[in-house]
This record gives C-alpha cells, sequence and structure tokens, in this order.
C-alpha cells in the first residue's frame, strides 16, 4: 500500500503493477455480509477472503486457521455493536487487518488486529484471547488496549501512550496495528462534531506520524498526513487539490517523457529495472509549492528505480549521471548510510532541456518493501531462523531463558524508554514526548572507545554526558570535541568524537544553566529531578550578594539551611565544627573557633578563607556562624544590615577547602594539564566548572582540597605555569 494509494483524492487513473497497492474494498458491503454469521469451519468467512488474499501475496504458506478463529470470535463479540457512521463495529477491526495484510503483516499482527477491540469494547478478557491464540496475540492485544478514563480521568490518554509505548519496547508489533488503528479512525473521522475532529488530528500530527516515521512505514505515515492535512487546514488542502486536478488535465506529462528516457539509458547499459512515476502526495505537493512558488509538471511526482541487487542502483546512478544532467546538490546515499528509521535509497535528481528538474529514487525491490512498509516489512522480528546460530544472540551466547533479543528497536526507542520511567507525571510525560517525537533527525557521534551515541539533532555534551553515563552524569565537567577543549554547551554535529571529562566527587551537582543547553529529554529530566530533590536554601549572605537589605530581612525568618544550591558548581559551604566540637565535619577540613558557644560554623562560599588568611564572622539565622574574609566585599553590606560581629579565629587545622578561578587561552589539552598540575601539588579536585569561551578566553573555576593550606601559594603558581593560563586568583564576591 503506497502512501498515494491510499489517499482518495489522488487524481488520475492507476494502472500496472500500483494497481494492487491501490484497489479499495468495500468495507460496509462486507460489514454487511459479516452480519449473516460465520462460514462454515472448514473455510474462511467471505467477509475476510480479502484479508486472507492480501495476506497470501506476502506469505504464500502461512496458517490462515488462526485468522478464521479470530473472525469468528472478533465478529460473534462485536455483533450488534455499530460505528457512529452506522456501519456495523466488525468493519473497523476487518479495516485494520486488511491494512496491516496489504503491507505484509505475518499472521500473528493480523490475528491480533482483529481482535484488537474486543477486550476494550466487548466482554472477552485477555485471558480468554491468551487462552486461545496465546501469549503473543494477547500481549499484543493488551498493548493496544486503552486504558479507562474512570480509573485515570484527564491522565487516560497519555498513560496510554505511556502504556502502548513500553509494550512496543518489547514488541514493535503493538504500535504497528496502532498506526493501523488509527488511520482507519482517521479515514472515518467525518462523522465527528469538529472540535473533536481538531483534537484527534493534532494528537495524530503530534505523536502518531513521528511513530509512523521513526519506525518507517511511509505509507502510513503519508496518508495520516493527507487525511491531518485536511482537517486542520481545509483551505490550503483544497487548493492543493485544485493544483493536482490541474495538472493531472494537461496534454503533456514531462514526468513520463523523462521516465521513457530513463528507460532507453537503462536498456542500452543492459540493466534489468523498473522505472515508474510516484506521484507526490498532497503534504508533499504543498511543501514543495511553498518552497519552489509556482509548481511545474515535474514537481508533481518523482521517479521510481527498482533493481535487483545493491551493485546495480550505483550502476543506474551511474549512468543517469552520465547520460543525462545532474544536479549534484540533490544526490544522497541512504544505502550506504541507512537513515535511523531502516529507510534505504539513492537519491538523486536530472535537469531537462527545458529547466524543469526531475527528482529520481533508486532502489532495490527489498528496499522498496521496507521503505513503504517499515518494521511491518520485516515480519515477525521474534520468530526463530530456520539456522539457529543465525538467531539473535547466537553469537553471544544468550541462552533460551534470556529476554529475547528485539533487532528493530532503534536507539530512539531505547532513549525514549528511558526517559519516560523518569517522567514524573502523566502531563510531564505527554508534552516531553511531543517535543522529543517533533525532532525528526538524529546524529551518531563517537566515543574514545569506538562505542557510539546516538543523539538528535541539536544535542549537546550535556546530552552526550546523560546519554553515557545516566545520572551520573551530574559529575561531568567538560568535554573534548574532536580532541579540542569544549564546554558542555557546544552543539555536536554529525560524525563528531567526544570524550567526556568526568569528575570523581559522587556529591558533584549539576548545574541549573546545564538546562539551557539539554536538548534531550534524558538530560533534562534528569537534572530536574535532581533540582526537585535538593531544594536551594540561599543564605543570608548568598541573598546580599545577589540583592540587598530586604532580602536578607526576609531570609532570616526562614528555616536554616539544609542543603548546598545546586547552580553554584564551585562553591563549596564547608561545614566546620561548633565551638564545643572541634572535630571537623569534612576530614581535613579548616578548623574555626568562634567566640559563641554552640554555633555552626560556616565558611562563606563568597570568599572561601583558609589559613592564615585573617577573618571576621557574623551571626546568621538557626545559630548559624559565617566565616569571611575580611577583605570580603559581602563584610560591609553585612555590616551595613545589622548583622552581629562575632569573634573568631583559625584552630590548630591543616587542611583547607578553598575556591580558585583560572583564566586562560583555549587551546587543546588546557585542562587536562591544569588538572595534571593540580594533582601533582596534592589537590583533590572537589568540583569544577568550564565556561563557554569569550573571544577565545576561557574561565575555570574549581573548588579544591588540600591537605595543608601551606600549599596554596605553590598550587597557585602551578596553575600558572601552565601554558595558556594568564592568572589564577582566589574566589572573592564581585567588587571586592
Amino acid at each position: 500500500m503506497s502512501a498515494e494509494a491510499t489517499n482518495p483524492a489522488t487524481p488520475g487513473p492507476v494502472t500496472g503493477a500500483a494497481a494492487r497497492w491501490r484497489a479499495r474494498i468495500d468495507l460496509r458491503r462486507l460489514g454487511r455480509a459479516a452480519l449473516l454469521g460465520p462460514a462454515a469451519r472448514d473455510r474462511l468467512p467471505d467477509a475476510i477472503g480479502h484479508v486472507a488474499e492480501a495476506h497470501r501475496a506476502h506469505h504464500p504458506d502461512a496458517d490462515l486457521e488462526p485468522l478464521r478463529r479470530a473472525w469468528v470470535l472478533a465478529e460473534s463479540s462485536h455483533r450488534g455493536q455499530m460505528r457512529k457512521s452506522g456501519e456495523p463495529y466488525i468493519t473497523h477491526p476487518l479495516a485494520v487487518t486488511l491494512i496491516l495484510a496489504e503491507l505484509g503483516a505475518e499472521t500473528t499482527t493480523l490475528t491480533a488486529s482483529l481482535l484488537h477491540d474486543t477486550v476494550e469494547d466487548t466482554e472477552v478478557t485477555l485471558d480468554q484471547v491468551g487462552e486461545e491464540f496465546g501469549a503473543e496475540v494477547r500481549f499484543l492485544v493488551d498493548g493496544v488496549t486503552k486504558l479507562e478514563k474512570v480509573d485515570y480521568g484527564a491522565a487516560a490518554e497519555p498513560e496510554t501512550f505511556r502504556k502502548m509505548l513500553v509494550a512496543t519496547g518489547n514488541d514493535v508489533r503493538v504500535m504497528s496495528i496502532k498506526l493501523a488503528d488509527r488511520l482507519h479512525n482517521m479515514r472515518t473521522l467525518g462523522v465527528m462534531r469538529p472540535e473533536k475532529q481538531a483534537r484527534i488530528a493534532k494528537v495524530t500530527r503530534d505523536v502518531l506520524i513521528p511513530l509512523a516515521e521513526r519506525l518507517g512505514v511511509q505509507a502510513l505515515k503519508t496518508e495520516l498526513e493527507d487525511l491531518v492535512f485536511a482537517i486542520l487546514h481545509p483551505e490550503e488542502y483544497e487548493h492543493t487539490r485544485e493544483l493536482i486536478v490541474d495538472n493531472a488535465a494537461r496534454a503533456d506529462d514531462p514526468l513520463a517523457e523523462i521516465a521513457d528516457e530513463v528507460r532507453g539509458v537503462l536498456r542500452e547499459a543492459g540493466i534489468p529495472a523498473e522505472v515508474v512515476i510516484r506521484p507526490r502526495h498532497f503534504v508533499s505537493v504543498h511543501r514543495t509549492a511553498r518552497k519552489r512558488g509556482r509548481l511545474r509538471g515535474a514537481d508533481f511526482g518523482r521517479l521510481l528505480v527498482l533493481v535487483g541487487e545493491d551493485a546495480d542502483c550505483y550502476a543506474v546512478l551511474g549512468e543517469l549521471h552520465t547520460c543525462m544532467t545532474p544536479v549534484v546538490s540533490e544526490f544522497k546515499d541512504f544505502i550506504a548510510v541507512p537513515k535511523f528509521n531502516l529507510y534505504q535509497s539513492l537519491h538523486t535528481a536530472v535537469a531537462r532541456g527545458d529547466g524543469q528538474v526531475v527528482e529520481v529514487l533508486i532502489r532495490t525491490h527489498q528496499m522498496h518493501k521496507v521503505a513503504e512498509a517499515g518494521v511491518v516489512a520485516l515480519g515477525n522480528p521474534y520468530a526463530p531462523p530456520s539456522d539457529p546460530s543465525e538467531a539473535p544472540g547466537a553469537s553471544t551466547g544468550a541462552g533460551a531463558d534470556e529476554e529475547r533479543v528485539d533487532p528493530t528497536r532503534p536507539g530512539w526507542l531505547s532513549r525514549l524508554l528511558d526517559w519516560q520511567a523518569a517522567a514524573p507525571d502523566a502531563d510531564t510525560f505527554w508534552s516531553t514526548l511531543r517535543e522529543d517525537l517533533a525532532q525528526d533527525r538524529e546524529i551518531t557521534v563517537f566515543r574514545p572507545d569506538g562505542g557510539t551515541l546516538g543523539l538528535p539533532e541539536g544535542a549537546t555534551c550535556v546530552d552526550a554526558a546523560y546519554a553515557q553515563y545516566g545520572e551520573d552524569a551530574h559529575a561531568c565537567l567538560g568535554a573534548r570535541v574532536n580532541g579540542r577543549l569544549a564546554t558542555l554547551s557546544t552543539v555536536l554535529k554529525d560524525g563528531d568524537t567526544v570524550q567526556l571529562l568526568m569528575g570523581q566527587d559522587p556529591a558533584a551537582e549539576p548545574s541549573k544553566e546545564w538546562l539551557e543547553h539539554a536538548h534531550t529529554p534524558a538530560a533534562r529530566i534528569a537534572i530536574q529531578r535532581w533540582i526537585a530533590t535538593h531544594p536551594s536554601h540561599e543564605t543570608p549572605e548568598e541573598i546580599v550578594e545577589r540583592g540587598g537589605a530586604a532580602d536578607v530581612a526576609r531570609a532570616t525568618t526562614a528555616e536554616p539551611p539544609v542543603a548546598d544550591t545546586p547552580d553554584s558548581v564551585g562553591r563549596v559551604t564547608a561545614e566546620s565544627q561548633t565551638s564545643d566540637n572541634p572535630a571537623a565535619d569534612h576530614p581535613g577540613a579548616a578548623v574555626v573557633l568562634v567566640d559563641q558557644p554552640g554555633a555552626t560554623v560556616r565558611l562563606a562560599g563568597c570568599c572561601t578563607p583558609v589559613p592564615p588568611d585573617e577573618i571576621t564572622a557574623f551571626a546568621v539565622r538557626g545559630g548559624v556562624v559565617t566565616v569571611h574574609r575580611v577583605e570580603c566585599a559581602a563584610v560591609e553590606r553585612m555590616k551595613s544590615v545589622g548583622r552581629t560581629e562575632v569573634g573568631v579565629r583559625w584552630g590548630d587545622t591543616a587542611g583547607c577547602r578553598v575556591t580558585l578561578f583560572a583564566e586562560s587561552f583555549g587551546r587543546p589539552h588546557l585542562l587536562a594539564d591544569l588538572t595534571e598540575a593540580m594533582a601533582g601539588e596534592g589537590a583533590e579536585i572537589v568540583s569544577a566548572t568550564v565556561e563557554p569561551p569569550s573571544q577565545q578566553r576561557v574561565r575555570h573555576t574549581y573548588t579544591v582540597q588540600l591537605p595543608d593550606a601551606a600549599r596554596l601559594p605553590s598550587l597557585m603558581r602551578a596553575m600558572r605555569n601552565v601554558a595558556g593560563v594568564y592568572d589564577v586568583s582566589r574566589a572573592q564576591t564581585p567588587g571586592a
């Protein structure tokens, strides 16, 4: 069933081999015939004879007995039910099954499609389906059965799609049935109220059509596009229909003329090939008109050249480019590099003498079958092959009890299943699903170990980090792209090599800024979930830095802080000890003694004082005393808002934690050289961030733990000595 075949408004006669794809069955007549009851048990009922004929065309040796039994159950259970159009309800599962049969679906899929509404709309149970037809049919029927609104309320539709996608992850045939189901419902949507038509059409546009594209089922996708186009944009649809009708009435046909020319070229070259004209469907014509303006005869279709072997595709390409005028910019090789949805073909274009350009698709017959039907053309991907050594997992020692391998589960589906499990609610899942499916192109990037990561176009190093490491990517410090140091905001291109630089701190925090650069749902959800579980509680001095006395006054009435701010990568609020208990909370942390018994001491993150800095302290909320360097800009502001100054001094300590800023010029391997120099001075990097380069300059922020504060000057000297680094300084508040 081709895209053009399924469009009832496509003008012009249909002849030749394409007619088999475009024949329409009178489902109303078949539905009335179904009311007469099932046929004798020794033969198929007449009502599904067309299904059996289409099925046998693809699977000549198929056992039709399951189809007969499924028809008997479906017809009897739906008997008396009517569709809103007035047709017997059985016409719907019959039409869905016929769509799949014409696409080449195997018997199990057709059996389940006949029964796909029985559990949802009749008294038949899943257990009955399983007992009668087996576990596979039961799973497929369950996968497409909707969840009840009485149980899920407004979340019923998104949760139904979530359930369906999870089932698709285990068996792609679930989504094949759903797509065929939606196609027939869209064909008969005219009996619905306009507002309901629009709602269903929008869900089809946002979710079902992208899924059909990703699964490679172009025959369903293109007809769904046309049906949605007619409902949501009726005026543009009517204008496009008039363009197609006017072109069909033309006396000359440039597509037919160049098709004859191509046949002659290939005949002289001795290449056996079939050359057919592929009319564009409505949406394709509309897009072409918007792109090119006034349409010419050759713009209403493309030529399809079908050959027997892969090598013949390139032979045809060579002959066309030799004997005709090629448009080199239009050449694409999807045979050597297939699309992520299984599509393979050579695309080119040749120019006529009058300036018209004709697009040409070159593929084998098997490629064409997959291009039309996608995963449906693969039959049952779980059936064991005749040769056990060819079974998936045979070479890796997979046992019979292990989870079966699905060769049709592409990377995008695995990623979708991963992030949906982390989606906290139905609304988040539904909105994220639509955003994810709107990203219709995929890139492949390489890891240094030779592995690959599949990412949507526009993905950044943040996305690559979460794709490779999951939530461990919170500790990512930076990246190298094609050997050059890069920030996490760097947008990746197809074929890039990405090395992610990971920190060792298990308590590392992602930055809120990463959300601006996260393109994939997996990255966004992981960052948002971390932020939600680590709420920000700013200390008064942090609020002073941001705003002023009024903010501090409000802050002193709040609860004491319980967590560090997740968006301050490189800032450490180091809790040391009370004056009564000089044991440090952090091994090796600086010991500070204050003249306020029972107080909890915190080293201010704005200036990170370390011995032997001259320090002062202020009492803040919750019995906390914050310690600042005396030259810190926050000190004057704390005094100006009336904070109580507390006596403070360093205790006997050697270790310290400090935040350093490094300013450098961008160059390859800079980050590696810097971290190596820091490690040589005994510094343990607690957290780090590298800001996006500005005018070839890069700013680094490091929070480090030193076993001895006396090593700080030598650490800063070692960092300054790294080639490209022109300044290293201690953390300071703005204006200090």
